[in-house]
């Protein structure tokens, strides 16, 4: 299955890891991923912890457990590009009715873009 197709149907939850300069690892909880192509794919990012990291090491890993199961996907990540405050972010932000946008203080978005090195299981190693 596309991971366009898997994150379009798919319902859970995902964990976005980074690590520092040092090697030091942060986790953080993020939706599902905005899928531009098969090897290329974005998240919506605030400048904390996962942005910083990502300044200095691009690698990332991404973990997505579907509700109810043990089923998803690990996909290995490499940083490519960010743009700040991108207009793209309100056009592919997945927004749930009556929500609205942040309230209050308004501070940067990184629409962060990531090459898909491999893409595995959430258990075992696909083969």
């Amino acid at each position: 299955m596309r991971l366009a197709e898997y994150f379009e149907k798919a319902e859970g939850i995902g964990i976005l890891s980074t690590a520092d300069s040092n090697g030091k690892v942060n986790a953080a909880v993020y939706g599902r991923p905005h899928v531009i192509d098969e090897k290329t794919i974005a998240f919506i990012a605030a400048d904390r912890l996962t942005h910083a990291n990502l300044q200095d090491n691009p690698s990332a890993a991404y973990l997505f457990k579907e509700n109810g199961s043990f089923t998803g996907k690990r996909l290995y990540l490499t940083k490519s590009r960010e743009e700040e405050n991108s207009p793209l972010i309100d056009e592919i932000r997945r927004r749930k009715p009556g929500k609205s946008e942040d309230q209050g203080k308004k501070e940067s978005k990184y629409l962060i873009y990531f090459t898909v090195n491999h893409v595995l299981p959430l258990i075992g190693d696909g083969l």
